[in-house]
């Protein structure tokens, strides 16, 4: 009898919920939504004949059978993408390939990135924007550039620079642009998933809440656009902000500033460690990052410090 093997989707899908231990998060993680990984499972689990997801309180967790097949589905997938990465860079060794943000890429990354085309024409830069976390066991990554806590188990991490936010809109603004803090409430405060209008409040001296009205993007690109378009007023980031404040179709509101909790990190796999096409990208990163620094962008470059490796603290 032939052994017919699952569909690379499906297994994909069983080795992202044993590793995430959540429907939602192996979505997430493979960028597809929440009904799709059910009915991988499902049609992994009739092709099989075995039960490998069973119910556990409003979640679901691997049966006995399913962590031991999960186990050995997690090295295959690891060696075929190995095997895959090897074979692409036999084919085109010239070619580096790194995840970012969608927001970093528009507004940070792609400005810049002719530079580096012209000063590194051995090197075919290639890059993938994408909000979920790049897996380096599965996906077809080198490095990437990601804005966090700088906690990332298992790989190399480097700080890269430091962020802030400040508060800037269109100077056509209906209204005018505000001249007090305690101007804002007359403004339709534009709001980004996960950054926060409270921290810049408390600085300001307003005893405000959390913003729950206005416009809400999940991009912080788009959030930018919607500044620009004199759509409200925004709470901007120094590393997003891009030549705005200089083309005058943004300016800021108020001298005050604010720390951002995240910073921005190079991060990869150990593999590539000494990787000839990785130093050059780090290189070319950080002299852009202390250009802008010189130039007054408000950007603090990470001070010199060696790279965080796996297992250090």
């Amino acid at each position: 009898m032939t052994l017919r093997i699952p569909p690379l989707q499906a297994l994909r899908a069983l080795e992202a919920v044993a590793r995430t231990g959540s429907l939602t998060r192996a979505a997430d993680a493979l960028s597809v939504t929440h009904g799709a990984i059910s009915h991988q499972l499902k049609g992994l689990e009739d092709a099989l004949g075995v039960r490998l997801v069973e119910r556990a309180g409003r979640g679901v967790r691997l049966t006995d059978e399913g962590e031991r097949f999960a186990s050995r589905v997690k090295v295959a997938l690891a060696e075929l993408a190995d095997a895959v990465r090897e074979l692409t860079e036999r084919r085109n060794p010239r070619q580096f390939r790194v995840s970012v943000m969608p927001s970093f890429a528009a507004r940070w990354l792609l400005p810049r990135i002719g530079r580096f085309v012209a000063a590194h024409r051995d090197i075919d830069l290639d890059v993938r924007a994408s909000t979920s976390r790049v897996d380096f066991r599965h996906d077809d990554a080198d490095a990437a550039i990601r804005y966090g806590s700088g906690h990332y188990p298992g790989l190399v991490t480097e700080h890269l620079m430091d962020d802030a936010y400040f508060v800037a809109c269109s100077p056509a603004i209906e209204g005018g642009v505000p001249a007090r803090p305690v101007d804002l409430a007359r403004y339709a405060l534009l709001r980004c998933e996960n950054e926060f209008w409270e921290p810049w409040f408390r600085a300001a001296g307003l005893g405000w809440e959390e913003p729950t009205r206005g416009p809400r993007y999940e991009d912080a690109s788009h959030l930018m656009q919607a500044a620009v378009e004199g759509q409200g007023v925004a709470l901007a980031r120094t590393s997003l902000i891009g030549n705005d404040l200089a083309n005058g179709v943004l300016v800021r509101a108020f001298r005050l500033s604010v720390p951002s909790p995240h910073r921005y990190f190079l991060v990869y796999p150990s593999r590539m460690a000494d990787s000839p096409k990785l130093d050059v990208f780090r290189r070319w990163l950080k002299d852009e990052i202390a250009a802008d620094s010189n130039a007054g962008a408000g950007l603090r470059p990470a001070p010199r410090r060696p790279a965080r490796r796996p297992g250090r603290r």
